[in-house]
């Protein structure tokens, strides 16, 4: 099992290239269920997430290549459809051929999610739409069983809550089914929004995109001719060279970034005293002459991400004066605390609300990654530390950063990759 080994204080300087969006991704590649062509995606990010979706595609009879960013799939030859646990239970957005491999083909089993253990993250909300869409499901031996013996019939569903990976699913779904859907409460992330936008320039009736209403126009179980893309820029992998840049007190530059995408992060790291600068699709974070304290709520976008809340955690240890972090999307999304104390942090915890002391020195030590945005926190709080910090259980970060450790390189990190 690899490790990081980490050497710090250390300063950084020079750009860094932003990847595409793992989490836009991942769906937009279960999107191809729904084509009858071969279709190229670019800026596809090379992570193990990637890598293990592909190969459940293949398991359905797709084919795949990925090479320098470029994935080329062809699922009109898929003819299986079970999602088996082996490759499902590593990661849950497997869930999302649930919605297209049952628009498409009628039925369809589906071993239920594992991914990271940040809490609990139901498919009730995508089960119960389906079910509004004339699907029959029955859960036997850890496999959803779906079955539309008529095909998904449109439906007006109101999701009880936010969900992405349940709009992104339903989206799917009903891009293929007979008549009009109507979905309420939908999630507005910019990965939901590519994704909506790939159907309409492929040819389906969808409007309300970037909303929280949207309708769509099936095909009646048609497959489409689906135009090729290009994924959008990681907001995740941005905003976290950006606190790497804030915590180190560098000045760095992301290239190939969405601004527009980072609004809430970007509007947090000000109020913590640092200087962005846009230029197009570059972004310049000059550090704080004294880094202030935060106050930061996770909410859906495009309010502060969950998926930040870690590494902004492990930048307010440094801060001047004491930070409130709520973390209101995840109930167990705190694990990196107990591993950031190790280090030196001084942080308490009550219930959903991590309260920071700032200015505490950080020391290396020996540290274990919980899950892919913890193993972040740790990495950017090890650069910070005084010593050596050896960050352990990495598997996570590779499942979500590609080349962190290549990219932090080169920009001045000591940092390297060892075996246990």
């Amino acid at each position: 099992m690899d490790y990081l080994r980490i050497q710090g204080p250390t300063k950084l300087s020079g750009t860094v290239t932003i990847s595409g969006a793992k989490n836009a991704a991942l769906p937009l590649i279960t999107l191809t269920l729904l084509a009858h062509n071969k279709v190229t995606l670019t800026n596809t990010p090379e992570v193990a997430d990637i890598k293990t979706l592909l190969k459940l595609l293949e398991n359905l009879g797709a084919t795949s290549t990925l090479k320098n960013h470029v994935l080329e799939l062809d699922t009109s030859t898929v003819n299986h459809t079970m999602a088996n646990y082996d490759i499902v239970k590593t990661m849950r957005a497997s869930i999302l051929v649930l919605g297209p491999l049952l628009a498409r083909f009628g039925h369809c089993e589906v071993s239920l999610p594992g991914g990271c253990a940040i809490g609990q993250r139901p498919i009730d909300l995508h089960l119960k739409a389906l079910e509004q869409m004339g699907a029959e499901i029955t859960i036997h031996a850890g496999y959803v069983n779906a079955v539309a013996p008529k095909g998904l019939q449109g439906a007006h569903i109101i999701f009880d809550k936010i969900t992405v990976t349940g709009t992104a699913n339903i989206v799917m779904a009903a891009a293929l089914a007979h008549g009009k859907t109507i979905l309420v409460n939908c999630a507005k992330e910019p990965e939901v929004v590519q994704l909506c936008e790939i159907l309409r320039d492929s040819g389906i009736d969808i409007t309300g995109i970037g909303t929280s209403e949207l309708t769509i126009i099936g095909t009646g179980g048609k497959t489409i001719d689906m135009v090729d893309f290009e994924i959008i820029p990681d907001r995740i992998e941005a905003g976290t060279y950006l606190c790497a840049g804030a915590i180190t007190n560098s000045t760095i530059t992301l290239a190939k970034v969405r601004p527009d995408h980072l609004d809430a992060v970007t509007a947090k790291l000000e109020q913590m005293g640092c200087t962005i600068e846009i230029d197009g699709s570059n972004m310049t974070i000059h550090p704080a002459a004294e880094l202030k304290h935060v106050e930061l709520i996770t909410q859906e976008y495009p309010a502060f991400p969950t998926d930040m809340q870690a590494q902004f955690l492990a930048l307010a240890t440094l801060a001047k004066g004491t930070s409130i972090i709520e973390e209101r999307l995840f109930e167990n999304r705190f694990m990196h605390v107990s591993e950031l104390q190790r280090l030196g942090a001084d942080i308490r915890l009550n219930g959903h609300t991590a309260t920071v002391i700032g200015e505490s020195p950080l020391f290396g030590a020996d540290v274990m990654a919980t899950d892919l945005r913890a193993s972040s926190a740790l990495v950017l709080a090890a650069m910070a530390a005084e010593g050596t910090t050896n960050v352990h259980r990495i598997y996570h970060l590779d499942r979500g950063y590609e080349n962190l450790e290549q990219k932090l390189l080169a920009l001045g990190a000591k940092i390297e990759r060892l075996k246990e």
